[in-house]
C-alpha cells in the first residue's frame, strides 16, 4: 500500500510539472509586439506593420532628429560619408570626428591638426599641382612618405617675416642639403616655398615663389645643378600645424 500510494503521489509532482513547464513554453511563444491586421488595432501611437504593432513604418513616423530602423526609431546619424562633415572632419561610425592620420584623409589627403587637406579629383596630371602626379582619380605625391630609395635626408629652411632672404642661420642646413643632392645622382628636387597667412593670397603666392627661387640660386653658386632644382610656390595654402615661424619656409622633397 505504501509503495502504491508514493508512485501516485510521484506521478502527481510529475503532472504538475508538465503543466508548469508547458505554461512557461506557451508564455515565451507569445509575440513581442501585439498583433494587427490595421493600425487602427495599435495603441500609444503605434503602426501596424507586417501585422505587427511597431514604432514606425518610415522616416515621417519619428521625431526629429530620428530616423525609422527595422520598425523602431532611433537617432539619426550625423553623417554617412566624409562630404557631409564640416571643417575637414572625418565621418567615424555615423558621427563627425577629427582626423588622427593622413590615412582617414583618402587618396593623397593629409591631416593637419585635426583636419583634412584632401587631395583634389583630377583625371591626368595636368590637373594637379607641378609637384603631384594623378594616381586612381586623385592628385598625389606618391614618392613622399614611401622612402627616398636610400638618398640623403633633405632639410627644411625658414625665413623671417615678409622676408625672402636666406638668414645666416638657415646657410648650414642649405650647406647641408646641396652635398646632399651632389650625392645622390639620378634624382631631382622640388623646393617647394610658402607662407604664413597675412597678406593676399596673390601677394603669398609671389612671395613662396621668390623665397624657392632664393634656395635656387644660394644652392646653384654652391654647384648644384639647376636643371635639378624646380621650384613650387605654395603660399599659404599648406601651414604646418606648428605656427606662422615654421609656416615661412621652403621644403624639399626629392622628385
Amino acid at each position: 500500500m505504501r509503495l502504491l500510494a508514493g508512485l501516485k503521489f510521484y506521478l502527481a509532482v510529475v503532472a504538475v510539472c508538465v503543466v508548469v513547464v508547458g505554461a512557461v513554453a506557451s508564455c515565451k511563444k507569445k509575440p513581442k509586439t501585439p498583433a494587427c491586421d490595421g493600425t487602427d488595432d495599435c495603441k500609444d501611437g503605434l503602426v501596424c506593420v507586417n501585422k505587427q504593432c511597431v514604432m514606425c513604418s518610415t522616416n515621417a513616423d519619428c521625431g526629429e532628429g530620428q530616423t525609422c530602423k527595422s520598425g523602431a526609431c532611433i537617432a539619426k546619424a550625423e553623417c554617412t560619408k566624409d562630404l557631409d562633415c564640416p571643417d575637414g572632419k572625418v565621418c567615424q561610425a555615423g558621427t563627425c570626428r577629427t582626423c588622427a592620420n593622413d590615412g582617414e584623409c583618402g587618396p593623397g589627403g593629409q591631416c593637419v591638426v585635426g583636419k583634412c587637406n584632401r587631395a583634389t579629383a583630377c583625371k591626368s596630371d595636368d590637373d594637379c599641382a607641378d609637384d603631384e602626379d594623378c594616381v586612381d582619380g586623385f592628385c598625389q605625391r606618391p614618392w613622399v612618405g614611401a622612402g627616398d630609395g636610400g638618398a640623403c635626408q633633405l632639410a627644411t629652411v625658414y625665413f623671417a617675416v615678409d622676408d625672402a632672404a636666406i638668414a645666416q642661420s638657415e646657410r648650414d642646413q642649405l650647406d647641408g642639403n646641396a652635398a646632399c643632392v651632389e650625392k645622390t645622382s639620378g634624382k631631382q628636387v622640388y623646393l617647394i616655398g610658402h607662407t604664413d597667412s597675412s597678406g593676399t593670397d596673390e601677394y603669398n603666392i609671389a612671395l613662396s615663389e621668390r623665397r624657392g627661387q632664393t634656395v635656387a640660386d644660394y644652392m646653384a653658386r654652391l654647384g648644384t645643378d639647376p636643371a635639378r632644382l624646380q621650384v613650387v610656390p605654395k603660399g599659404e595654402s599648406e601651414p604646418s600645424g606648428m605656427g606662422e615661424d615654421k609656416d615661412r619656409r621652403v621644403e624639399f622633397q626629392w622628385r
